[in-house]
C-alpha cells in the first residue's frame, strides 16, 4: 500500500481541480492579472463572470477577509454551482469575502441590494467588455486609481474594448499575452574530446570485425546516476515537451478619479468625453468600428 498526502487547500490546488463549467483562468494568468490590478489586502475588486470559480477563488485570498470581491453571474446554474462551491470552501460572505450576485451585467448593471459597490479594481470575463465599461464607472473609487482588466480571447474583441476604453478616458492602456513554459534543469555528462575520439575508433574496429552493436554501443547499457562524483558534469537546461500556449489578450488600463474636467454623460449608451473635446466625440457606443 502506498501513502496518501493531505494537501492544505489553496487557489492554485482548486484551478487544477475543479469541475470546468467554463473556460477557465489558469493560475499563470491569475498571478500576472493580480500584479497589475495590485490585488492587496483590504482591497474590493469587481468580477463579472464567475464562471468556473477559478479567478474568484484567487481574488479571495489575495483581499483577504478585510477585503471583498463582488462577483457577477448571468447564468443560473452556473450561479447555483458556484454559490454552493463558495459555501463549501468557505470564501463566502460572511465566513469570506465574495459577495455572488445573480444578474446579467450588460443589462442590469453592477448595483447589489444592500451593499455599496465601490470598488478599487475590476476584472471582465465577458464576451463583450465593452458594453460595460460605462455602468463600471459609477462604481470606481472617488479617493484612488482603479485597475481594470479584460480579459478577451479573440483579438476583434480586443479591438473593440480598446476603443472604448480610449474614448471613455482610461490612461496607460496595456496588452499583454501570457505564454506559459517551464524549463526543467538537468544534468548531463560531459565528455571530453579524446574519449569521444576512442568511442568513435571503437565503433570502427567493431564494424571491421562484423560486429553490429545495438545503437553502435558495444558496451552494456547501463543507466548513470545523474551527478555521479566519478563522471564529469554539466548543468543545461531544456524547455517542457508540451507548452502551453495563447490562451487569451489581457486588456489592462488605468481610471483615474474625476476631476472638474470630466462630466459623466447623461444617457447610458454615452462614453465618457472631456469637455473641451465635447465638439470631436462620436457618442453612438453601437457604431465604433474596430481599429484594423
Amino acid at each position: 500500500m502506498g501513502y496518501l498526502h493531505i494537501l492544505r487547500p489553496t487557489p492554485e490546488l482548486w484551478t487544477r481541480a475543479l469541475p470546468h463549467r467554463t473556460q477557465i483562468v489558469y493560475t499563470h494568468d491569475i498571478s500576472f492579472i493580480q500584479s497589475k490590478l495590485r490585488i492587496q489586502r483590504g482591497t474590493t475588486v469587481i468580477e463579472a463572470g464567475t464562471g468556473s470559480g477559478s479567478m474568484t477563488h484567487a481574488l479571495a485570498r489575495g483581499v483577504g477577509i478585510t477585503g471583498r470581491v463582488f462577483s457577477y453571474e448571468y447564468h443560473e446554474k452556473r450561479y447555483k454551482e458556484a454559490l454552493s462551491e463558495f459555501k463549501q470552501n468557505q470564501i463566502l460572505a460572511p465566513k469570506g469575502p465574495v459577495i455572488l450576485s445573480y444578474q446579467d451585467v450588460i443589462t442590469d448593471g453592477f448595483c447589489i441590494k444592500g451593499y455599496e459597490v465601490i470598488a478599487h479594481a475590476v476584472f471582465l470575463d465577458l464576451p463583450a467588455p465593452w458594453k460595460v465599461i460605462c455602468k463600471l464607472i459609477p462604481h470606481f473609487s472617488k479617493e484612488r486609481q482603479t485597475k481594470i482588466c479584460c480579459l478577451s480571447p479573440c483579438i476583434e474583441q480586443v479591438q473593440k474594448t480598446l476603443k472604448h476604453l480610449r474614448k471613455s478616458g482610461f490612461y496607460d492602456i496595456e496588452l499583454s499575452e501570457i505564454n506559459h513554459c517551464e524549463w526543467i534543469a538537468r544534468k548531463v555528462e560531459y565528455k571530453d574530446i579524446l574519449e569521444a575520439a576512442q568511442r568513435i575508433h571503437e565503433v570502427q574496429e567493431n564494424r571491421k570485425n562484423g560486429k553490429q552493436p545495438d545503437n553502435g554501443d558495444s558496451r552494456p547499457q547501463k543507466r548513470i546516476k545523474e551527478g555521479r562524483e566519478d563522471r564529469n558534469w554539466k548543468d543545461v537546461g531544456r524547455m517542457e515537451k508540451n507548452v502551453k500556449n495563447h490562451t487569451s489578450y489581457l486588456t489592462f488600463a488605468t481610471w483615474i478619479p474625476f476631476s472638474q474636467d470630466y462630466q459623466i454623460p447623461s444617457d447610458k449608451n454615452d462614453v465618457l468625453y472631456m469637455k473641451n473635446d465635447v465638439e470631436n466625440i462620436n457618442y453612438d457606443t453601437n457604431n465604433l468600428e474596430t481599429s484594423s
